[in-house]
């Protein structure tokens, strides 16, 4: 281990934890102000339906970026686990094997983002100024795609090997810089959306190629070379097994919120025709919610990391501890942040609803107390979909998610919904489908747990040639 890497399957198992998941949570909660700082900047561009227009993109744009945040998740199972074995060559094989697939997949999402994504903001209901600044938006964006594919697979080595403080480091500049891009580009320059788009790509840039810098220094066995640069097929195999599923997952989750954000648009039609309020107040509380998002994503980080070292290490004894810690850091943190944003979300509102419209800031209002007072079983449920890729099962865990989360809010949208259109109706599809994914993922962490324990005890029994009758 490198000096500051954290010795995940030993010490103790809350320590740790704390210590992974504190980076983490700081690097999320840095992007998100640097995200908000978008917003907030680019509302000062007096454009109309700038607010508006960007998050009518965010769902579609996760949508391709899914892909990459979710091989970059096989990657970090990969090489997790190769360390917990304690095979170094399988480690390096992982490595480069994950940065050639990161410039691989970048550069096919950025054209597939190129042509699509101006059709598909169009097929969601974007018209006129919106549809146009939108388009824009989403076309300057493509081309930092493939830098953000390459930031996504680098993060997800370091943190695989008990690193979370060198991303934090770099995505703390890389923001900073978007920030500073950010005012220039739309203070000083005149610009609008097409300013931010450019300050995400350029930073996002400089990040991708300092996280490079950093692991081709790391003194672990995660060092990168361009000399060494080749393509594993059985490495590539295995980080595409449980990458894949995770990738399908998000795109599947990206399509669900694409309908439920023309949904959305349809209400805003009904209730503020030829404004854009519910549209602007959906936008910010989306961004607001990000903040506790980073959460449930950190933790569902330290699952991953945390239960393939220790499968890759057979420490199934200790794994149950993982397990049991892993909620409960998780309830404690997510209900701190998540209830200080609830009894602070006027001031905070305010920071992007300028003019303080007040149909705005009912459905911004409405969307944070909706999501936020159930929100421990989102983060349930992102955890245990964690846990369950550890524990090599990313197929089940994607098959329960997707029909639990993305086939709910379908069959939602076409019978509670078309019975009654209005906000609430549509955001009340969040907190039901999360709480009963997360029960299932619950109960077959349980089940998973039970079998991997009864295969322990076969392999003890028949190396120590006992046999069990009956």
């Amino acid at each position: 281990m490198r000096r500051g890497d954290i010795n995940i399957t030993g010490d103790s198992i809350v320590k740790n934890l704390v210590l992974f998941v504190f980076p983490l949570i700081c690097t999320n909660m840095l992007q998100n102000l640097y995200s908000a700082a978008d917003m907030i900047v680019v509302g000062y561009s007096h454009v109309d339906g700038v607010l508006g227009s960007i998050g009518t993109t965010v769902a579609l744009l996760n949508f391709i970026l899914n892909v990459c945040a979710g091989l970059s998740i096989g990657t970090g199972i990969v090489v997790a686990r190769r360390i917990g074995e304690r095979n170094p060559d399988g480690v390096e094989k992982s490595v480069h094997t994950s940065i050639i697939l990161s410039v691989v997949v970048g550069v096919i999402l950025m054209f597939v983002s190129l042509f699509a994504c101006p059709l598909v903001l169009h097929w969601m209901g974007n018209r006129d100024n919106i549809l146009y600044l939108s388009s824009l938006y989403t076309k300057i964006y493509s081309f930092g795609i493939p830098f953000m594919s390459i930031t996504n697979f680098a993060i997800a080595i370091f943190r695989a090997k008990g690193d979370t403080r060198t991303p934090l480091f770099v995505l703390s500049f890389s923001g900073a810089l978007n920030v500073v891009l950010n005012l220039f580009f739309v203070l000083v320059l005149g610009m609008s959306v097409d300013g931010v788009a450019w300050a995400t790509v350029l930073s996002t840039a400089m990040s991708s190629v300092v996280l490079l810098a950093a692991l081709s220094r790391t003194g672990s066995v995660c060092r990168f070379s361009v000399s060494r640069l080749s393509f594993d097929r059985a490495s590539g195999r295995e980080i595409l097994k449980n990458g894949i599923p995770s990738g399908f997952q998000g795109t599947l989750f990206s399509i669900s919120n694409m309908m439920i954000q023309s949904c959305i648009i349809t209400v805003n039609a009904a209730m503020d025709p030829g404004g854009s309020a519910i549209i602007d107040g959906n936008a910010a509380g989306t961004t607001v919610e990000a903040f506790a998002n980073m959460c449930s994503g950190s933790m569902a980080q330290a699952g991953i990391t945390f239960t393939s070292q220790h499968f890759g290490a057979r420490l199934f004894d200790r794994m149950k501890r993982v397990i049991w810690d892993l909620y409960l850091v998780g309830i404690i943190i997510t209900s701190i942040v998540t209830w200080s944003i609830i009894l602070l979300r006027e001031p905070i509102l305010g920071i992007f609803i300028k003019d303080g419209n007040p149909l705005a800031m009912h459905a911004a209002q409405l969307r944070i107390l909706i999501f936020f007072i159930p929100y421990i079983a989102e983060m349930g449920m992102e955890l245990g979909s964690a846990i369950l890729r550890g524990l090599d099962r990313a197929a089940l865990s994607t098959t329960v998610t997707l029909v639990g989360v993305c086939g709910f809010r379908i069959i939602w949208i076409f019978t509670a919904f078309r019975a009654s259109p209005t906000l609430t109706c549509i955001l009340a599809s969040y907190p039901i489908s999360w709480a009963a994914t997360a029960l299932v993922h619950l109960v077959l962490i349980v089940s998973q747990y039970r079998r991997l324990r009864r295969a322990e005890r076969r392999d003890e029994n028949a190396s120590s040639g006992v046999v069990i009758s009956g």
